[in-house]
């Protein structure tokens, strides 16, 4: 998707009736009528942080996208304006730049902050759980914003789901990994839970920054990284320091990045603004998932055709041993936390409900779909 056909489609709208989004993404019937426009012509410069390096295909033009949007949907009475990591903060004190207002916006992943809180990971992605789709589901009509909302506001923040990648690869190795004994000491970039249940299996989890893995790579620091799947990887060009590339992305089945927004200054603006953020996130939420959609199968095939990438399936016995650590990494997590404990519960029973649709519908048609040819 062009930048800027994402402007003259989801912006325009977003500025008209699109604003009656702002309801149904809290679950409410689509008939709720927009907010009525303000006389509030106060123009409003809010900074934008990002945990991606600017201009970042995906990632960082995402962010791009949402001030873009947000601009030309208000009319210019919000004039966003981005910083790539490292710009104004690094990447990985955009929460805390957003939540003591040095900045008003922040893009960037929710698992980065565990820090904060264990339950951070969940509104971004856990090993092993929802897609995509699902996420947007609890996301947006199974009570998981409203969760979101809850332990962020502890933090003077409001978050918005606002991009998705869909399934990722499960990383890049530079050597083989034919059983679970070839994980013992490895060191990996891997943020999240994913890095908790990967250390169980004896590797070293390292969390760095998109921006720094190609070189930690190749000067040795970790052996392996994750990052997101072909599109971005090409990109950072990562399959010029590792040969191998494995899926499927167990980790990161189906990671939701988010818009945090100062709680202050999102409830300082009238209603048809703040109608106008969360619309232009959600413009976003669903225009980065048909942008990877579209970008990862080109990047695929150049990096088998042009490259020589070696993809592979990572074997039962090493899936099964990361399934089993997973559920014990979830199970702890939630077990020393109340409120992980309570999102938890909520992503465990939205995942068990969808089982059977799933199994009736995507995963069905998939399995029979076949060739055109």
């Amino acid at each position: 998707m062009k930048r800027r056909d994402l402007l003259k489609g989801a912006g325009l709208a977003a500025a008209g009736s699109g604003l009656a989004l702002a309801g149904c993404s809290q679950g409410q019937p689509s008939s709720v009528a927009a907010p009525v426009a303000s006389a509030d012509e106060t123009v409003r410069n809010w900074k934008m942080v990002t945990a991606w390096p600017a201009g970042f295909p995906g990632l960082g033009t995402a962010a791009a996208d949402l001030a873009a949007l947000i601009t030309l949907a208000s009319g210019g009475r919000i004039k966003v304006r981005v910083y790539g990591a490292g710009e104004l903060v690094p990447a990985f004190e955009v929460f805390d730049a957003v939540s003591r207002g040095t900045a008003e916006m922040g893009h960037a992943a929710a698992y980065y902050w565990g820090g904060k809180s264990p339950a951070a990971a969940f509104f971004c992605t856990v090993p092993f759980g929802l897609t995509a789709m699902e996420m947007n589901g609890w996301l947006y009509y199974g009570g998981g914003l409203e969760l979101w909302r809850e332990l962020y506001a502890s933090f003077g923040l409001v978050p918005f789901p606002a991009g998705n990648t869909g399934v990722q690869m499960a990383g890049w190795f530079k050597r083989e990994i034919n059983s679970v004994a070839d994980l013992a000491g490895l060191k990996m970039r891997i943020p999240g839970l994913g890095g908790e249940v990967m250390s169980k299996l004896g590797a070293t989890p390292v969390n760095l920054p998109g921006g720094e893995l190609f070189s930690a790579l190749q000067s040795g620091a970790i052996d392996a990284t994750e990052w997101v799947g072909p599109y971005n990887d090409l990109a950072f060009g990562l399959h010029r320091v590792a040969k191998y590339c494995y899926y499927p992305g167990w980790q990161e089945p189906g990671p939701t990045l988010e818009c945090m927004v100062n709680k202050a200054a999102f409830e300082g603006l009238p209603d048809d603004l703040k109608a106008v953020v969360e619309s232009c996130c959600r413009a976003v939420n669903d225009s980065m998932l048909a942008e990877y959609t579209a970008r990862n199968q080109a990047a695929l095939d150049a990096l088998q055709a042009e490259h020589g990438v070696e993809f592979r399936l990572l074997p039962d016995d090493v899936l099964d041993a990361l399934r089993q650590a997973s559920v014990e990494v979830l199970e702890q997590t939630a077990a020393r936390d109340a409120f992980a404990a309570k999102v938890y519960a909520s992503v465990k029973a939205f995942r068990a409900s969808g089982r059977s649709w799933a199994a009736v519908s995507e995963q069905a048609y998939l399995q029979r779909r076949g060739d055109w040819s």
